[in-house]
């Protein structure tokens, strides 16, 4: 069952990051929240409507994982577009994460043409043992074909979670069969830098991401 954990204002928000909204993704009864920080109203300090701004930046590390076409792709030399988004999950998890790439899409896809080219929404699975290259492909499809979808080995996608703030707990059995993977579910924004400077829980209005999508950019440019 979900619970909610409320932290008074975005300071608290920022420093129970990484622990926050661990989604509980499971195959046989879906993907629901085990821990949620109820959204604050205080203004971000930054100016995001929707995001928390990060006022000590991750850093993307420098790793290799391998996208759809079986290509490695490398987290800092790969991606060409001034804005990345970031987002942990995997094709198996049917609610919180497609509602996260769904919402994603749609922020974009009301976005100007031209900035919408130059924000790039990268998906890293969570479960790299069913998350084939073209199972992830498929999967991204559904949503928006210009995502990259990545995967690799469990321990290095690890590595990169962890440094970017994201809890991936890993496989736990059911009873009944099957099994599940927590994991964080937000999305972050890193700049042209490639510093994370900002995220966004699930359920942020459409409105707000896009609006928040397009200052990162400005800010980017």
């Amino acid at each position: 069952m979900s619970r909610t954990v409320r932290i008074g204002g975005r300071a608290g928000a920022l420093l129970a990051a990484g622990i926050w909204l661990l989604a509980a993704c499971t195959l046989l009864s879906g993907c629901t929240y085990s821990q949620q920080i109820a959204a604050s109203a205080d203004p971000d300090p930054s100016g995001y409507h929707g995001g928390t701004s990060v006022p000590e930046p991750y850093r993307l590390p420098d790793k290799t994982l391998t996208d759809t076409s079986g290509r490695p792709y490398n987290l800092m030399s790969s991606p060409s577009k001034p804005v990345l988004l970031l987002f942990f999950g995997y094709s198996n998890c049917p609610d919180v994460c497609n509602t996260v790439l769904a919402d994603v899409a749609a922020a974009l896809s009301r976005m100007d043409a031209p900035d919408r080219d130059q924000v790039q929404m990268v998906f890293v699975t969570t479960d790299p043992a069913r998350d084939t290259p073209k199972v992830i492909g498929a999967y991204l499809g559904r949503f928006n074909p210009a995502f990259v979808g990545l995967t690799g080995d469990l321990g290095t996608i690890k590595a990169v979670a962890g440094r970017v703030g994201v809890d991936i707990q890993g496989m736990k059995k059911l009873p009944g069969g099957g099994y599940e993977v927590g994991h964080s579910a937000q999305v972050i924004g890193f700049d042209r830098q490639r510093r994370g400077v900002v995220f966004w829980t699930p359920e942020t209005p459409i409105a707000d991401l896009k609006y928040d999508f397009g200052l990162l950019l400005d800010r980017s440019r």
